[in-house]
């Protein structure tokens, strides 16, 4: 009996659901038919690839490492399918493009005005989650071309940086946070420190610039947009650190917020593009990244 496609998809939803019901949902399919097509391929390959209990469905060892390997097996497919669409114009086709948050609303904008008129026929469908889910799409071919803070430190990826995103320091402009002379990102008192929430690459990014923290003592704001951060910054609630890519395409309010640049070296973070390193786009991705690298922010947009 030989493995097919369908199995490998069906596992697939099961190992990301974790439930036979709701993977069923997920793959569009009766549950009966999914169950019986994972019995299957269980057979094919002769080995018990899901623990069954009422609960939910647990992947055994070997069904995680079936997993793995299939989703390469899948991200190959969607690449020749592709490759078949896109063989006679790849900029004629479609392109699935995601963008983390703190990137996707200040970068966005121009580049796809910039793409509409370099590839007018291209088709770009826009994906905006945390690095993470970025990274397992674009892995699984759900996802054609990533902007991300890089590295992503995956080798089937080819990454390439587009520009430096330096990092700015907010305080409010008036009350006692207002006078920190900070001259060092690491001189930040962690208890006045703002951050985005668990899963932003952002948040880790601050937390490395800022180097050893008391996590203890770190602020629970639950916060998922740099634009509530600095709205907390201007009512008075802590400081923080905003990207220049944020504060380039923000309307800042100078009597409630001030900015001010770090001492050389300045912390910041290494924007760029990653692909698949087997995708039949990666020339139409490679012209992409040099738009992209054309859209870093004037060095005078962002006063402090």
């Amino acid at each position: 009996m030989r493995i097919t496609l369908r199995q490998l998809r069906y596992l697939d939803a099961l190992a990301a659901e974790g439930h036979f019901g709701r993977a069923a949902e997920r793959a569009a399919v009766s549950q009966p038919a999914l169950s019986a097509q994972i019995r299957e391929l269980e057979e094919a390959l002769d080995c018990q690839l899901v623990e069954r209990a009422t609960s939910g469905a647990r992947l055994t060892p070997a069904g995680r490492e079936v997993v793995e390997r299939g989703r390469r097996i899948l991200a190959g497919v969607v690449d020749l399918e592709t490759y078949a669409r896109t063989a006679a114009d790849p900029a004629a086709g479609s392109l699935r493009l995601g963008v983390i948050p703190s990137i996707g609303p200040y970068l966005l904008p121009k580049l796809l005005l910039a793409l509409a008129d370099t590839f007018p026929a291209l088709k770009v469908g826009v994906r905006e989650t945390v690095t993470a889910t970025l990274v397992g799409e674009l892995q699984d071919g759900a996802l054609d071309l990533v902007i991300a803070s890089l590295p992503l430190g995956d080798p089937s990826f080819v990454e390439v940086p587009v520009f430096t995103d330096a990092f700015l320091l907010a305080m409010p402009a008036v009350g006692p946070l207002s006078l920190g002379a900070f001259e060092r990102a690491a001189d930040i008192p962690t208890e006045t420190l703002l951050l985005l929430e668990d899963g932003h690459c952002l948040r880790d990014q601050t937390l490395a610039s800022c180097g050893a923290l008391d996590a203890r003592r770190l602020t629970r704001a639950g916060v998922t947009s740099l634009a509530t951060i600095l709205q907390l910054v201007a009512a008075g609630q802590g400081i923080t650190l905003l990207p220049e890519l944020f504060l380039a395409a923000t309307p800042l309010d100078a009597g409630r917020v001030r900015l001010r640049r770090f001492s050389d070296p300045e912390p910041h973070r290494t924007i760029g593009l990653a692909w698949r390193r087997s995708s039949p786009l990666s020339k139409l991705c490679e012209r992409i990244a040099g738009l992209t690298a054309e859209l870093k922010p004037a060095a005078d947009s962002v006063p402090a």
